[in-house]
């Protein structure tokens, strides 16, 4: 999934959706831990809320909905 960096004050912000959230166990509020790994930026929840298989199922099926083409793509 490609994003993009969205100008907010002086800083940029990156908007993640509902579902991806909702799959992290996170929600509006939460914190992270951002951690850089290379090139790659690693974005960590600092205290997750558990979540059923079901309940990712459900998330990662709205995700696929909506990104699954692109998704294909890229791949």
């Amino acid at each position: 999934m490609i994003k993009k960096l969205r100008k907010v004050g002086n800083s940029n912000a990156l908007l993640l959706d509902k579902a991806i959230l909702e799959m992290l166990g996170m929600h509006e509020g939460s914190k992270v831990n951002l951690t850089i790994d290379g090139g790659s930026l690693i974005v960590t929840p600092v205290e997750p809320t558990p979540v059923s298989a079901d309940q990712f199922n459900a998330c990662l099926d709205r995700v696929m909905t909506e990104w699954g083409d692109v998704l294909r793509r890229l791949a």
